[in-house]
């Protein structure tokens, strides 16, 4: 594996020279937030990062995300445009290196929560999801943006971003994802990148919006769109895990082969639908990342990893879930069951 850690940019309050401390990491997944969804990042605004990240030792070769913006998801007539952008902004990153996009085709948000700050037993806090909260919130009066949006939204630009989605269906959305992926696997192709799709988080629909890629049959259907070997799978075991019906082990051993990022998280799951993020280590929730990794190892698989969401310790504050402490415990875990399997 090759070990990698998400790192905001110049907003994110994790410095990088505390992230170059962590053993065994050489590399950060970033991206540009602050350029526009559906406007081509500049080339030198990409090697300035890249530079940046060199100064303390690290290389970028994730990028996380570039956004898939609503024109394309929903197929506005502007799509196109969107399409070339996005295609620009790759074939950019890829001539300084970036080889692994990760991407979602959620509408209209990214992930979501209900809750950021749910204190756990441990007096750490974390964050929760509870269908019966996401039920009583009225997102069409607003939502304020989160850290790994493109935007947040006023109520005008929500009752915006709902309305084309009134008239579409799963079958929809597929289509147009379907549209995406003949527009830019050619060129993903061509420069040697893998495209990573990133499941729904959680991986069921919410507030009535389309959702496709949450179960080991909706990832293979998307899979088989296309078996160029551009188009792979961020298999996020915190996402797929939320739902407690997905056989995280048995999906890790069918997808292997199309799996080009890992984002390893572990979560605890206390309800129907409702669930929070937990520590990385086996015992503290419901995924079992030991056997993912060990059926990774068995496939072959080597492929960017980073850890992903973890709790806030040890009095740490900052981007919710995007802690040093947490997510630098989990890394070390992470790398522990490797070298094992590895050494067995």
């Amino acid at each position: 594996m090759k070990w990698t850690f998400r790192w905001f940019g110049h907003n994110d309050p994790v410095p990088l020279a505390h992230v170059t401390q962590i053993p065994g990491l050489d590399d950060v997944t970033t991206s540009l937030l602050d350029v526009p969804a559906g406007v081509a990042w500049p080339a030198q605004a990409i090697r300035e990062r890249k530079a940046l990240l060199a100064k303390h030792g690290l290389t970028w070769t994730v990028v996380e995300s570039i956004p898939v913006t609503e024109a394309i998801k929903t197929a506005r007539p502007d799509r196109d445009v969107h399409l070339a952008a996005w295609i620009e902004t790759m074939e950019r990153l890829a001539a300084e290196g970036v080889t692994t996009v990760c991407y979602n085709f959620m509408p209209v948000f990214d992930w979501w929560r209900s809750t950021f700050d749910r204190v756990l037993d441990d007096g750490s806090n974390a964050m929760a999801y509870d269908q019966v909260d996401v039920d009583r919130t009225d997102v069409r009066a607003g939502v304020e943006q989160r850290i790994a949006w493109a935007q947040g939204y006023s109520a005008a630009e929500m009752e915006e971003a709902f309305a084309p989605y009134d008239a579409m269906d799963e079958s929809d959305l597929l289509g147009n994802l379907a549209y995406f992926l003949e527009a830019v696997t050619p060129t993903a192709e061509r420069l040697g990148v893998r495209l990573a799709l990133h499941p729904d988080d959680p991986p069921w629909p919410i507030f009535g919006l389309p959702r496709i890629v949450g179960d080991e049959a909706s990832i293979a259907r998307i899979l088989d769109l296309t078996p160029s070997p551009a188009h792979g799978l961020t298999f996020c075991t915190g996402s797929l895990g939320a739902n407690p019906d997905n056989d995280l082990v048995a999906m890790a051993r069918r997808f292997a082969p199309r799996v080009a990022f890992v984002h390893a998280r572990n979560v605890r799951h206390h309800g129907v639908r409702s669930f929070h993020e937990v520590a990385h280590h086996r015992a503290a929730g419901d995924v079992d990342l030991p056997t993912v990794l060990r059926v990774f190892a068995e496939a072959g698989v080597s492929v960017p990893l980073r850890p992903d969401h973890g709790r806030m310790i040890w009095g740490e504050t900052g981007i919710q879930g995007y802690g040093l402490y947490d997510r630098a415990l989990g890394l070390a875990y992470l790398q522990g069951i490797w070298e094992a399997l590895n050494v067995e």
